[in-house]
């Protein structure tokens, strides 16, 4: 199993269990977000302390989670991103734009303030 999702009340945890979030399972996770996005969750945390790598595919699942939970009036967050992956996220400028935390914890409160 590459993600698991973890219902917390209004928020859903999505967390990866892959060391590279990329081509061979980025449209996987997305597609994880379709479904959660159809069933009306909108408050999602995407827990990446688990994966070392991410490429384009990673950041565009990403990308199309953010847009979904924000057309839906909810919000989406980051957490717990490795240096290589937060590089990736700073290059790429998402960290202007997502809300990034340090913890699952963190990235709950952040979704709910």
């Amino acid at each position: 199993m590459n993600f698991s999702v973890d219902p917390q009340g209004k928020i859903v945890v999505v967390s990866t269990h892959v060391e590279k979030l990329d081509a061979s399972n980025a449209p996987e996770l997305k597609s994880h977000f379709l479904q959660l996005n159809k069933i009306g969750s909108n408050f999602i945390l995407l827990d990446l302390s688990k994966t070392k790598y991410c490429d384009s595919s990673g950041l565009s699942a990403i990308l199309i989670a953010n847009r979904l939970c924000k057309d839906t009036n909810g919000r989406f967050a980051l957490c717990g991103l490795q240096s290589n992956v937060q590089k990736m996220v700073e290059i790429a400028q998402l960290d202007k734009v997502l809300i990034i935390t340090n913890s699952v914890d963190k990235g709950i409160d952040a979704l709910i303030a």
